[in-house]
């Protein structure tokens, strides 16, 4: 079962842009970067090249620990 916390409106809005943007940063890539012979496998393709920005942007938006005072590291 899914969490509760992942249905608030405001996950929901950073992750959709993380797969908005991730998306466009991996096919800019494969646009300008890419590799045109095919022997690159993330890079031959639009869609492989997209699927991985979009993993990627998906990763770098999901929320993982709440910051709070008992968190840091205390010396």
């Amino acid at each position: 079962m899914i969490p509760s916390k992942w249905f608030n409106k405001t996950i929901l809005k950073k992750i959709s842009f993380g797969v908005i943007v991730g998306g466009a940063i991996g096919f800019a890539y494969y646009y300008f970067i890419g590799c045109k012979s095919g022997t690159c496998a993330i890079t031959s393709s639009p869609v492989n090249s997209t699927m991985y920005g979009v993993l990627l942007g998906v990763l770098w938006t999901i929320p993982t620990k709440k910051k709070g005072k008992y968190n840091e590291l205390r010396l």
